[in-house]
């Protein structure tokens, strides 16, 4: 499967923005997605995981409650809605799929990787 991630950009604190994860040549009903997001000089950190086989969603504690994670089956793309930005949220934000990993909260358990998009949150 290819991913190809979209839509950051620069936004004020408070603001909102909607990621996308479309998906080539396989269908994103076959893996368990993931976001993750890594700032300058930090290491790359989970955000959100979904998993189509039984609708299941998990986030960081950090994004818990501001951020969604979906998916669109009829557009083979998993989003990442994002609302009540912070600018501790600005990173470059990669979506990934796996499918025989062991913890879906490591990067270690996906397998193929978007290019990642910047998203910038001014104060």
């Amino acid at each position: 499967v290819q991913l190809q991630a979209s839509g950051g950009g620069l936004v004020q604190a408070g603001g909102s923005l909607r990621l996308s994860c479309a998906a080539s040549g396989d269908t994103v009903n076959n893996y368990v997605m993931g976001w993750f997001r890594q700032a300058p000089g930090k290491e790359r950190e989970f955000v959100a995981g979904f998993n189509w086989r039984g609708g299941s969603t998990w986030y960081a504690d950090s994004v818990k409650g501001r951020f969604t994670i979906y998916s669109d089956n009829s557009k083979n793309t998993v989003y990442l809605q994002m609302n009540s930005l912070k600018p501790e949220d600005t990173a470059v934000y990669y979506c990934a799929g796996g499918t025989s990993g062991s913890n879906y909260y490591t990067k270690q358990s996906y397998d193929y990787w978007g290019q990642g998009t910047l998203v910038t949150v001014s104060s």
